[in-house]
């Protein structure tokens, strides 16, 4: 049988045009510079993220924050455990209807979001002030089409 051969043409172009391949970059250089950002308050921006969907007038069940979040309810589970055990989040049954639960934001969950929405304001004007024109609502514009 003969060996099936991708010609390296081929992964030039998708170097070059693949839109998965770029979101991808793009995220996870933001990423790591909102977590280099919020470090000294001891959370990821996933966690940042996670909080700021929590931040709620009334506690949210899983479902919604998943949709928010792009995250499947196990994916979400897992990352909550981190936040629960630092007691920032606490995971209540829902009193209208027991088998939910919802995601309760605590007193010391509110203090580190607090505490890191000065960073990521910070954070986030220096990104946009680096891009050029309109395009940081230009692309964000395009992302939420991307759903």
């Amino acid at each position: 049988m003969d060996e099936a051969v991708v010609p390296f043409t081929t992964t030039l172009h998708v170097r070059d045009h693949c839109l998965c391949l770029h979101a991808q970059r793009a995220a996870r250089a933001l990423a790591r510079r909102f977590d280099a950002a919020l470090r000294p308050v001891g959370l990821t921006s996933g966690q940042f993220s996670l909080l700021m969907a929590l931040n709620r007038p009334q506690p949210p069940s899983l479902k919604p924050v998943a949709e928010l979040l792009a995250m499947d309810r196990t994916t979400l589970t897992a990352a909550l455990k981190p936040l629960e055990r630092r007691g920032f989040v606490q995971i209540v049954p829902d009193a209208a209807d027991r088998r939910s639960r919802l995601l309760v934001l605590t007193a010391a969950g509110r203090a580190v979001l607090a505490a890191a929405v000065p960073i990521w304001q910070r954070t986030h004007e220096a990104i946009e002030a680096g891009l050029p024109g309109e395009a940081a609502q230009t692309l964000r514009t395009t992302l939420r089409g991307l759903r």
